[in-house]
């Protein structure tokens, strides 16, 4: 190291120099490693809140596969059947040309503008199944629009259905019913709204599961996007899966806790 003196200062004086440009050299050295120290940790605070983030951050969004019946109105019975409902005249149509099968029943609310609801095994189907189907059809029918409190439903069998009758070509998502009709009077138009395993599930009121969804649903007065979006929120779902589950119409909602 490499001291310099001033040789017009007595060595009292050159001392005296030295020490005031070391105190400085330590005051910079000292101010320098506080800086330091403080880069230091605000680096580390950065550090750490991005490897929180990155910890939080959530990666791709895996879609869950649906099942082919996901693209109707569905639900399971009680008994594990599997029942579907036509969205539109075109479904209509392909459930019972494509997937309707021999032992399956078909059924129909007695009203304009209803769906073709498949009761899948229908045959072997207890009563209550069937009964589950048949409110099902209801309450996915033009009377939710309507405001009715019930109506009247029948089921068929697969062979009783045609898309021809006496005046000509039934049209889309019709059918020409021929034979006896299993009737079930006064059908009670009434849904159960939940979440099962991540997934929006529609029931019928009669379901034995009902009690265990969030929402008992009848015809109302509360509009179906001002329902979807309450319901959505209670539930943490999308409103557009909630207004899938839904017939048209308006809505009175009563929540279970």
């Amino acid at each position: 190291m490499e001291i310099k003196l001033d040789w017009r200062k007595s060595a009292k004086e050159n001392a005296s120099e030295l020490y005031r440009q070391a105190k400085e050299l330590a005051l910079k050295q000292k101010g320098a490693l506080a800086a330091l120290q403080k880069a230091e940790e605000e680096l580390g605070r950065v550090a750490a809140e991005q490897a929180s983030a990155l910890k939080e951050k959530k990666g791709p969004i895996m879609k869950r596969k649906r099942e082919w019946y996901e693209r109707y109105r569905w639900f399971f019975t009680s008994g594990r059947r599997l029942v579907v409902a036509g969205r539109d005249a075109k479904q209509n149509d392909l459930l019972v040309a494509k997937v309707m099968g021999d032992s399956d029943l078909f059924f129909h609310a007695d009203i304009q503008g209803a769906p073709a609801t498949i009761l899948i095994g229908g045959k072997w189907a207890s009563q209550k199944e069937k009964q589950e189907a048949a409110q099902f059809a209801a309450s996915h029918s033009s009377a939710w629009k309507a405001g009715a409190a019930a109506v009247d439903v029948y089921a068929v069998e697969k062979r009783q259905l045609s898309k021809h009758a006496q005046g000509g070509y039934v049209g889309a998502g019709g059918f020409a019913i021929s034979g006896e009709r299993e009737w079930f009077r006064a059908t009670p138009l009434g849904l159960a709204l939940g979440k099962k395993e991540g997934v929006v599930v529609c029931l019928p009121l009669c379901h034995d599961d009902s009690q265990k969804m969030r929402f008992s649903l009848f015809p109302g007065v509360t509009e179906k996007g001002e329902a979807a979006k309450a319901m959505a929120k209670a539930i943490s779902a999308s409103v557009d899966e909630i207004l899938l589950a839904l017939p048209s119409g308006k809505f009175s909602i009563k929540e279970r806790s």
